[in-house]
């Protein structure tokens, strides 16, 4: 049997950096929760790396589009002054738009 560590992201782009040979592109998720009886929405920031044929994908993305990304979890160290340090990156393997973000602007009014 075979071990894997995957995500799955659904949710809408907040910045894409185009860098020498790999984008990175934030996605927010939201999760809800209760707090005192009352329900909050936690936004949660997610940098993802694409590489390859993603990165053309992810060209067409804007600010604000509703993206749906998948992939595997790759965790990394180095040294650093303080010590060891670990680093979890998203790698993707699937970058898809789902909807723009003038389609929920669009929906909403």
């Amino acid at each position: 049997m075979q071990n894997i560590a995957e995500f799955r992201i659904i949710g809408r782009i907040g910045k894409i950096a185009e860098l020498d040979k790999v984008t990175k592109v934030s996605v927010a998720a939201n999760y809800n929760r209760q707090d005192n009886g009352e329900w909050i929405t936690d936004t949660h920031w997610n940098e993802v790396t694409l590489f390859g044929r993603l990165i053309e994908r992810a060209a067409k993305a804007e600010k604000g589009d509703m993206v749906h990304i998948a992939g595997r979890v790759r965790q990394n160290s180095y040294d650093a002054a303080e010590g060891k340090r670990y680093t979890v990156e998203l790698i993707a393997d699937g970058f898809a738009i789902l909807a723009k973000a003038n389609d929920a602007e669009l929906a909403s009014s």
